[in-house]
């Protein structure tokens, strides 16, 4: 058994090109080093929010703190990195609620408010086992069309 706390966990370096403002990412996986998922608790600051993107394996989101939103996007047409989208679904999150993302569904998620923190719990789980999970993201308008895959 390992024991840690998400309070203290490592902060990993987060790769600005995929959110739309500032977050902190605690790797809490890393500690623990399970085989079945990723895990990370992430705080948003000032209205941020993910990019538009996709997991290859489920992910689940606990909301630790304030209010933010998950919406969910269907891609129209046949393009890789350039095709038009459109908003299927948006929900309201707030402190404690438990939402399922299954795998290869465009979303994006974050904060909702410009002088609050939003967190949650991100478990991204593996596709196979002992396989990790990727996500595929998007420079978008998160309106109509996605412009470019992100590297």
């Amino acid at each position: 058994m390992k024991k840690s706390n998400i309070l203290s966990s490592p902060v990993k370096k987060v790769k600005t090109d995929y959110f739309t403002g500032p977050v902190e990412l605690h790797e809490i996986s890393g500690i623990t080093k399970p085989n079945e998922h990723d895990m990370y608790h992430v705080i948003f600051k000032k209205s941020s929010r993910t990019k538009l993107h996709f997991h290859t394996g489920g992910q689940l989101l606990i909301v630790t703190k304030g209010n933010g939103s998950l919406v969910y996007y269907k891609k129209i047409g046949s393009g890789i990195s350039k095709f038009k989208i459109s908003k299927t679904k948006m929900i309201k999150l707030s402190n404690g609620d438990v939402v399922y993302i299954p795998p290869k569904i465009l979303h994006t998620h974050g904060s909702i408010r410009k002088n609050s923190v939003f967190s949650h719990l991100a478990v991204n789980f593996y596709s196979k086992k002992n396989r990790k999970p990727k996500t595929v993201w998007y420079e978008s308008d998160l309106r109509s069309k996605v412009i470019s895959k992100i590297p």
